[in-house]
């Protein structure tokens, strides 16, 4: 159940968020996603845009967690399974699955396969923790929620600039 408030707290806790957002003070958001048994956290300027599942074109002689090219409004985007990208199993396509489209902003149309969106996260909800070694550059951290889950921190301009995640020819 949700802790209520006054309205006057309301009132309070949105004007300081407005004050801190237009001195340039505000946390940035982060996004949730789940891939396979995995939870990642990227900043929501990194995101891009986060679309259902449409069809997948597959193309032939590609590494196995290229799950082909999907087209989203006239505009191709090429589509990894992130979750087979690190060696995780396949993502099940199913109406949860989500692509995130993460390259636009870079100039790539690059997309990833997710299992699930897991919505909006706050940064002062996670404690930092000691990074496991992990043998992509592109992530850059882990964190810990109130819950105990661990998540990782992913850099999408790393993994864009990675040539193992370019190279898709099997």
């Amino acid at each position: 159940m949700a802790k209520k408030i006054s309205l006057r707290e309301f009132q309070e806790h949105l004007a300081a968020r407005l004050t801190s957002a237009a001195q340039g003070k505000a946390n940035p958001a982060l996004l949730g996603v789940q891939t396979g048994n995995d939870y990642w956290l990227l900043n929501l300027s990194e995101a891009g845009e986060i679309v259902p599942l449409p069809p997948l074109t597959p193309v032939p002689l590609t590494k196995p967690w290229f799950s082909g090219i999907a087209n989203i409004r006239g505009n191709l985007y090429s589509v990894a399974d992130f979750s087979a990208l690190r060696g995780g199993d396949p993502t099940p396509l199913n109406p949860a699955s989500r692509l995130l489209l993460v390259g636009a902003r870079h100039g790539s149309n690059a997309a990833l396969l997710v299992t699930r969106m897991l919505g909006l996260k706050n940064p002062d909800q996670f404690t930092a923790t000691t990074a496991a070694n992990d043998p992509h550059p592109w992530e850059s951290g882990r964190v810990v929620d109130d819950s105990g889950r661990e998540w990782k921190r992913l850099n999408v301009r790393a993994m864009l600039a990675d040539p193992a995640f370019m190279e898709i020819g099997a």
